[in-house]
């Protein structure tokens, strides 16, 4: 069944970089839009090794973007439904779901220095910004979603270091935030973000901003696609 699930995968990318995919332990914050699509796309890949991050239940207003959020998963706790779907697709994988939230009281409990990849779709500012700045302190290869929401067309999403990205009112505020508090991150780190510029009609501010699942899958299978990719470079460079 394993071989058969993979069968195309390793066909593409070889068997020393599906060997090396398995064992890679990676930690994804935020189940969201974005988040669940990258986590579906890493099991998929051939991760099987995969925490998931989030402490929120399945609500109706998750519905037009988030995978695993069906009329029947409402008022499920995300990772948990999230998690045996993951497991539907490959029942020998470890997905390991942690219904809670990453903030200052928590930070510690999660161990980064375990991981080897460490994955952000996290919305809060706070949060987020408090991430980056830990996993920058770890060896785990950090990658980053900035803000898809706001956005229409999947053919402006892109991938640059962090500091390069243009557009972006989430990376603006991330930096603004991280010069206030006088605390940067350590080492540079690769993001996935939009370059669309969208006139949008004033809401109530207390209301969250609107967002498409065509945009935000985009973003979590960049992200899922960015995992991968350097998992194939390292390991090619290790085989030559």
């Amino acid at each position: 069944m394993q071989q058969d699930i993979f069968q195309r995968t390793t066909l593409l990318l070889g068997d020393e970089v599906m060997a090396c995919l398995a064992s890679r332990r990676v930690i994804l914050f935020g189940v969201g839009g974005v988040g669940s699509w990258c986590a579906e796309a890493l099991v998929r890949s051939g991760i099987t090794r995969l925490t998931i991050v989030d402490g929120d239940c399945v609500c109706a207003s998750n519905i037009n973007r988030q995978l695993m959020a069906t009329t029947r998963t409402i008022g499920q706790p995300k990772v948990d439904v999230l998690r045996q779907r993951l497991l539907d697709i490959n029942p020998s994988a470890q997905v390991n779901a942690l219904q809670r939230v990453f903030c200052a009281d928590t930070a510690d409990s999660f161990a980064l220095s375990d991981y080897d990849y460490i994955v952000d779709a996290i919305d809060s500012l706070v949060n987020k910004a408090l991430l980056i700045r830990l996993a920058c302190q770890t060896q785990a290869q950090l990658f980053s979603s900035m803000g898809a929401a706001l956005k229409t067309d999947p053919t402006r999403v892109r991938v640059t270091e962090f500091w390069r990205v243009e557009g972006d009112p989430l990376a603006r505020a991330l930096r603004r935030r991280f010069k206030h508090d006088g605390c940067f991150p350590e080492r540079k780190f690769q993001c996935v973000f939009s370059d669309e510029l969208r006139t949008v009609a004033p809401h109530d501010a207390s209301q969250p901003n609107g967002s498409i699942v065509s945009v935000t899958a985009v973003f979590g299978l960049m992200l899922a696609s960015l995992v991968v990719r350097h998992v194939e470079n390292i390991t090619t460079k290790t085989i030559r």
